[in-house]
This record gives structure tokens, C-alpha cells and sequence, in this order.
């Protein structure tokens, strides 16, 4: 069980510490620069943990896996870090910033979802997402 959720407890520490680290940055500070410091930190304990973890084949074989998927991943994260961190700038609270944006991400999942995977959902579900919607609207009223 704990195999289950260790993964998502681990994305809900991370995402937490994530915004108050972005919100956190300097307001003098470049927002590149600051991804620089970011990426290499995040680049070095990549690799650190991959060469802690036996492998059967290196990381040049490893490497040669890679397709389109990792360069585009790499890309969306960018533009996730930098639309936080100027969404932030700009006055956004990183109570409703997290919360609108989550939502929405969801809501468009949900639709690749059933028209990309073929998932199906419950009457329940569709609820719940029309409870999510109405949530939206009152969250960012103003």
C-alpha cells in the first residue's frame, strides 16, 4: 500500500516546497538565472541518483533511449517555472495561482484523457468535475 501512495506524497511535498520556493525568489534576481542555479541542481542530483541505483546497461545506453518526450518535458517544465514565477511577480497569490491552475490542467486531462486513452468515467466523476468548474468560477472571482 504504501508503494501505492509514497509517489503521490512525494509529488505533494515537492509541488508544496516548488510554489513557495518560486515565490520565494528574489524579485531582483533573473528568472533565467535563477532556472540556471535551478536546472544544474536539479541535473546533478539526477545523476547522482542514477549512479547510486545499480543499472544493467550505463547511462550513454540509456541516453540512446531518449526520443521527443524528455526534450518537450524539458520545455514544459521551463515555461511551468517561468509562468510561476512572473505570475507570481505580477501579484498572484500562491493560494489561488497553485489552485486555478491545477483545476484547469485537470479539466484538460480529463478530456485528453477520454478522447486520446479511451478512459471512462462515472456519473460520480462527472460531478465531481462540475463541482471542480463551479469551484473555479468562485475561486477567481474577485
Amino acid at each position: 500500500m504504501a508503494q501505492y501512495y509514497l509517489p503521490i506524497v512525494w509529488v505533494l511535498v515537492s509541488n508544496t516546497l516548488y510554489h513557495i520556493c518560486s515565490k520565494s525568489i528574489p524579485s531582483a534576481a533573473s528568472p533565467m538565472v535563477m532556472l540556471i542555479v535551478t536546472y544544474a541542481v536539479a541535473a546533478a542530483a539526477s545523476f547522482a541518483v542514477f549512479m547510486a541505483v545499480p543499472h544493467e546497461a550505463g547511462f550513454v545506453s540509456h541516453l540512446k533511449l531518449a526520443n521527443w518526450a524528455p526534450i518537450v518535458l524539458g520545455l514544459c517544465i521551463f515555461g511551468l517555472e517561468v509562468g510561476f514565477i512572473i505570475a507570481y511577480r505580477v501579484g498572484w497569490h500562491i493560494s489561488v495561482a497553485s489552485l486555478i491552475t491545477s483545476v484547469a490542467v485537470s479539466l484538460v486531462l480529463v478530456a485528453i484523457g477520454l478522447a486520446f486513452y479511451k478512459e471512462h468515467m462515472s456519473a460520480h466523476q462527472f460531478v465531481g468535475i462540475a463541482l471542480c468548474v463551479a469551484g473555479l468560477i468562485l475561486v477567481n472571482r474577485q
